[in-house]
C-alpha cells in the first residue's frame, strides 16, 4: 500500500471518461488499497481513480461510521430522490469550494474488488460522495456543477473532509 500523488486540476486525466474496469486481480486489489491510503492521508471522504492519474472506472469513498470504507468498481447510480445543497471541496481542486445541488438520497451498484455485485444506499454526504466520485468517472468535476465558486474556508474542528 502506498499514498499516491494527487491529480490536480487541469491535468486532461480529470475530463476524461474512465474506462471498465474487466480484469479483478491483484493490480485492481493495489489500485485500491492505495486510492483508500491516499484518500485518508488527504483527509479526504472519496477518491476517484482519475484523481490518481488512472482512467479506470474506480471509487472509494468513507463518508460514515455506519458503512466504513466503500470500494466500488464500474459504479452506477441506480436511483435518487430529494435534494440537498451545500458545499463540496475536491482533492484535485485545492483551495476551492463551491455550493452544488444534488440528490438528497442515491442508491449505487457496481462490483466489488473480486468483480461481485454490490449495492449501497446513501443519503446526505455519503450520498454527495457516491455522486461527486462517479462523477469524476465521466469527467465531470464540481466546478461544472456548482451555483457559486469561493474560496475554502479553514475547516471548523468537526467539520467533513474533502472528496
Amino acid at each position: 500500500m502506498a499514498i499516491r500523488l494527487i491529480v490536480k486540476h487541469p491535468d486532461d486525466v480529470l475530463r476524461e471518461r474512465a474506462q471498465e474496469v474487466t480484469k479483478f486481480n491483484a493490480n485492481l486489489h493495489k489500485l485500491l488499497d492505495d486510492m483508500a491510503d491516499t484518500m485518508y492521508d488527504a483527509d479526504g471522504v472519496g477518491l476517484a481513480a482519475p484523481q490518481v492519474g488512472v482512467s479506470k472506472r474506480v471509487i472509494v469513498v468513507d463518508a460514515d461510521e455506519e458503512h466504513g470504507l466503500i470500494e466500488l468498481v464500474n459504479p452506477e447510480v441506480v436511483s435518487s430522490e430529494g435534494e440537498q445543497f451545500g458545499p463540496e471541496g475536491c482533492l484535485s481542486i485545492p483551495g476551492l469550494q463551491g455550493d452544488v445541488r444534488r440528490p438528497l438520497k442515491v442508491k449505487v451498484k457496481g462490483q466489488d474488488r473480486n468483480g461481485n455485485p454490490v449495492a449501497f444506499e446513501g443519503t446526505e454526504l455519503l450520498a454527495r460522495a457516491f455522486l461527486h466520485e462517479i462523477d469524476h468517472l465521466n469527467g465531470v468535476l464540481f466546478i461544472d456543477l456548482a451555483e457559486s465558486i469561493y474560496e475554502r474556508r479553514a475547516p471548523e474542528p468537526a467539520e467533513e473532509g474533502e472528496a
